[in-house]
Formats: structure tokens, C-alpha cells, sequence
């Protein structure tokens, strides 16, 4: 199994347990994309952060989530339970390996309500559909429509120019083809190429809420929901949001107000959210002084809808 690069954990049944996302992948599918898992799943997140890292490089062109695993924090005792029953790969570990793996009908209510979709598997599938959601031959060989996952606007300049992409993040919303909000996992798109002023071209987003109930998975799990903006629209990208909380002078009074000689602004993750037939952007902005045992308290939000800040 190749496992997923985040793990996280959960309370179930008065136990605290690890669950951690394996993957079956194979490089010899029929008729399908090969891509370096490696470079798909790298982002600004894995590139930062001493505990979570994107997958091995390796080349495939079949990837299934069909497995979660369950790791005691007490004793160390793992469990997987198989995730995906149709998988043909799984099935034949099965066999393989006898005794080894649980059936979904054994995941408990309260583990299951703690099952989300794994990040790894949607960078893959959002690097893809950046090129796969043209249906047009001629479009398609031409490249003309291609998109690209952003760059992370809120990093460094010099991992901004190694072109470190925006991570995906996990938020409870209502997005287009769903009737209430929905514990989503999300990205963006902008058009491929994109160097001076970017726009947005795509929202995508799938549900990640595994639902609640005893050895079934939600209807609604794993389905995916991409929003294409009308090519005509002028929708900043996440970059040129945040060009324009840098631009605002509203924006640079109130943060050149916080920062002093013994503190500095920091800015958080810019999220893109659809609210009110629109997509907002929502950063959060915190000061830490520079104590070795400070840490970063709120202080403002900026936002953006369209090209207006506050």
C-alpha cells in the first residue's frame, strides 16, 4: 500500500486512533495517463511542514483509496479495513493475505464519522481534471483551455517563483449541485500558463463527510463538484487577491498599525469560498512578537469579493 502523507487523529470509542489513507496503484492500467505521483502531491504544505509530506515519486496511472488504516495510540495496534470492495487489486490481497484485512461492515459509527477524503487522491485528480475536463479533440490537442492548480500567493517569493502550488483545504460549504453545506475538501483553478494578471476559471471541491452510521459510507462521499466560471468572467485568481489586499491602503494602514520592532504580521491560509452567487476570499492576518515562546494571536480578516477589500 502506498500511504497517504497526512496522518491524522481521532477520539473513537474513548481511544485515541491514528487514520492514515493507503492507496492500491499500478503503472500498467490500459489506455490511461500516466502521472509522477511524487510532483502531483507536492505542495505548499508538504514543501513547510515537518509532518506532513506528499507521496514517493513514482509513476501511475491507476491510483484507489481502497484502504484505511487505524493505528492505537496506546499500544501501536493497526487495523485496516478495506475501503473500496470493488478495487480488484484489494481483492486479491485479500486473498493473498488472509486475516489481514477488516470489511467496511466492521467500521463502528463513531470511527466512521471521522473518515474523510484522503488530500493525496484529490491533488491527483485535480492535476488531471486541469486538462481532462476539455471534451473538445481539437481544444484538447491545442491546449488552449488547460488550467493550472495556483501558486500558494501566501508563501515566500522564492516559493512562489519554484511554482510551490496552493494545498487543498478542507471546509464545511455549499457549493453549486448541493442542497446544504457539505464538509468539502477544495482547490481552484486558473488558466494554464497564467503569469501577469491571473482570473479564476474553476472551483473544484468533493465531499468528504463519510457520514455516521455503522459499515456505510454517506451517499455523498467521493462525489466531486467542479464549478467552471463563463470564460468571459474577470474573477480573480488567489494571487491577484492577494495582490490586491497588498495594493489597498486600508489594508497597509491597518497592518503597518500592528507591526512594531518587537512583533510581525503574519498572514494565514487565503481561502476561496462560494457564498452569495459569487466566490469570496477570506485570509486571516496575526501578530506574534518575537519572543521564543510567543504565538500568533487574530487580529484582523481581510476579504475580497471581486476586486472589493475590506
Amino acid at each position: 500500500l502506498t500511504l497517504d502523507g497526512r496522518v491524522y487523529p481521532a477520539v473513537v470509542d474513548g481511544r485515541v486512533k491514528w487514520i492514515v489513507d493507503g492507496y492500491t496503484t499500478s503503472d500498467a492500467y490500459p489506455y490511461s495517463q500516466i502521472t509522477d505521483l511524487g510532483s502531483a502531491t507536492k505542495d505548499s504544505t508538504t514543501v513547510s511542514s515537518a509532518t506532513v509530506s506528499s507521496l514517493g515519486s513514482q509513476k501511475a496511472n491507476y491510483i484507489r483509496n481502497s484502504v484505511k488504516a487505524t493505528v492505537d495510540a496506546y499500544d501501536g495496534s493497526v487495523d485496516l479495513y478495506v475501503w473500496d470492495q470493488s478495487d480488484p487489486v484489494i481483492k486479491a490481497w485479500e486473498k493473498i493475505f488472509p486475516g489481514q484485512y477488516h470489511q467496511l461492515s466492521e467500521i463502528s459509527g463513531d470511527l466512521m464519522s471521522h473518515m474523510r477524503y484522503p488530500e493525496s487522491l484529490f491533488k491527483v485528480q485535480r492535476e488531471l481534471l486541469s486538462k481532462y475536463h476539455v471534451t473538445s479533440a481539437s481544444q484538447y490537442y491545442s491546449g488552449e483551455d488547460f488550467w493550472q492548480t495556483p501558486v500558494d500567493p501566501t508563501e515566500s517569493q522564492s516559493q512562489q517563483d519554484q511554482d510551490i502550488l496552493q494545498p487543498p483545504y478542507y471546509l464545511t460549504l455549499q457549493t453549486g449541485g448541493s442542497s446544504e453545506p457539505v464538509f468539502s475538501l477544495t482547490s481552484s483553478y486558473i488558466p494554464a500558463g497564467s503569469s501577469t494578471r491571473e482570473i479564476l476559471t474553476g472551483f473544484l471541491s468533493v465531499d468528504s463527510d463519510a457520514g455516521h452510521e455503522k459499515g456505510k459510507i454517506g451517499s455523498s462521499y467521493g462525489t466531486i463538484r467542479l464549478q467552471e466560471l463563463p470564460k468571459d468572467s474577470n474573477v480573480p485568481g488567489p494571487g491577484q487577491a492577494q495582490n490586491n489586499f497588498n495594493a489597498s491602503a486600508d489594508v497597509s494602514k491597518e497592518l503597518n498599525l500592528l507591526e512594531s520592532g518587537s512583533t510581525n504580521v503574519q498572514r494565514g491560509n487565503l481561502l476561496t469560498l462560494p457564498l452569495g452567487g459569487g466566490l469570496v476570499y477570506v485570509q486571516p492576518v496575526y501578530v506574534k512578537s518575537s519572543g521564543s515562546t510567543s504565538f500568533p494571536l487574530l487580529k484582523k480578516v481581510l476579504v475580497a469579493f471581486g476586486d472589493q477589500v475590506g
